[in-house]
């Protein structure tokens, strides 16, 4: 009986290879093709848990948490300084997605910095911005902008309260002329306000008052007056 032989099965050795190349866990450092480099732990070909990334382009580097290949948990960025190439710290806080998310805090310069939270790479939620001008807001964001509630302190520490929308007062709010001692109180449309009473408020303390007070109003009915041209502003945004 004739005996048939069958051909031997040789798996091609790219099939090795690739089983080898498999990052799963803890490894050392591993470079791209444009020269970037990660060093921390992987799962399925994907960076996930601790990790170190760095780009070569702009020597950034980001220190934290991965998720499937994007930055996702609590990390910290930095960049090189231009003159002394020593790193600065740029954001260090949550992220989710590859992009800051939750609670951080993002340094634009030695002098500004926001302190608060985000969302989908933007400042959204509260927080507090310190500008390089010395004056802080503290309240409500949307979208990087104020919107909500929020108080501004400037420098001279006069102060406004009250509604923000697209980064601009607007709503009802309550502005501080501590450095004259007047309070200003009414309705703001982007920035402009457009009706509101103006009383004294502090003016024995203010280093620089007004020359007279503000005298009484004399109206019958001064709310009613207040509270008419208010819903005359309101008809006419409509």
């Amino acid at each position: 009986m004739p005996i048939v032989k069958y051909p031997r099965t040789v798996e091609p050795l790219w099939n090795e290879w690739d089983r080898k190349a498999q990052k799963c866990g803890l490894r050392h450092t591993i470079y791209a093709v444009n020269r970037d480099r990660y060093t921390g732990e992987w799962l399925d070909n994907l960076k996930h848990g601790k990790g170190t990334q760095t780009w070569k382009s702009t020597g950034a580097i980001y220190n934290g948490d991965w998720k499937f290949g994007k930055r996702d948990g609590y990390g910290t960025y930095s960049i090189p300084d231009p003159v002394t190439k020593e790193y600065k710290k740029v954001y260090s806080g949550w992220w989710k997605n590859d992009k800051k998310c939750g609670y951080g805090i993002k340094f634009y310069s030695d002098l500004e910095y926001y302190e608060g939270e985000w969302s989908s790479g933007k400042r959204s939620g509260w927080g507090r911005m310190y500008y390089k001008d010395g004056s802080i807001y503290e309240g409500q964001w949307l979208e990087d902008q104020h919107s909500g509630q929020g108080m501004l302190r400037l420098t001279n520490e006069n102060r406004y309260e009250g509604t923000w929308k697209d980064g601009k007062k607007h709503g009802l709010g309550k502005f501080f002329y501590l450095n004259k001692g007047q309070l200003f109180e009414g309705f703001w449309v982007a920035d402009i306000p457009k009706c509101g009473t103006m009383i004294d408020f502090g003016r024995e303390e203010a280093p620089t008052p007004t020359q007279y007070p503000i005298p009484k109003i004399e109206l019958a009915n001064p709310d009613d007056v207040l509270e008419e041209a208010q819903a005359m502003l309101d008809d006419s945004q409509e």
